[in-house]
């Protein structure tokens, strides 16, 4: 077999495989993709069982987002985004035109907002909710969006705060 032929042939078996795989892309859907809607972040979501400190800390940070989100007018992902370094949020209040104050806040009622949640679903108890409600209420801007960031730090820091009475906590907290 002459070298000429071979290459005719790796070419020939590189288009075919090459129109296989298109076909089995266009075969699976490919053709008609479309990105999954996101959700409002004014409707109510269902918290799941949380079974520990890190799942309530997530929801907590998820329902507060939600809640943020709604009093801005934006989506969950796009207030999430804004939110990661100083930058993005500059971006962000420049774009929605937001100030600080404004921005402030949609995030403490959004903080209320999660805190009521997590009351609702049986994951904080109301001894803990009207302490966590005022201490929200008067955050500043940058500790309610470390909240929002990292609320199982806060979580943790708060059960090792109670220290021996961590017990309690485990009967407070699911």
């Amino acid at each position: 077999m002459n070298s000429q032929f071979r290459s005719q042939l790796l070419v020939g078996g590189a288009i075919v495989a090459a129109l296989v795989l298109v076909g089995a892309y266009l075969a699976a859907g490919g053709s008609s993709y479309t990105p999954e809607q996101t959700q409002d972040p004014c409707k109510q979501r269902e918290w799941r069982d949380p079974s520990g400190l890190q799942e309530i800390a997530q929801q907590f940070s998820l329902s507060a987002l939600d809640g943020a989100a709604c009093e801005l007018g934006v989506s969950r992902e796009t207030l999430a985004q804004a939110l990661a370094t100083e930058e993005s949020r500059e971006r962000f209040r420049e774009r929605y035109g937001i100030g600080d104050v404004e921005l402030a806040k949609a995030i403490r009622a959004g903080l209320l907002r999660a805190v009521e949640d997590a009351e609702d679903a049986g994951a904080l108890s109301p001894l803990l909710a009207g302490p966590l409600r005022a201490t929200v209420e008067d955050i500043s801007l940058d500790q309610a969006i470390e909240l929002i960031n990292d609320a199982s730090s806060a979580f943790e820091t708060f059960q090792n705060f109670l220290g021996p009475a961590g017990e309690l906590l485990e009967e407070i907290l699911p």
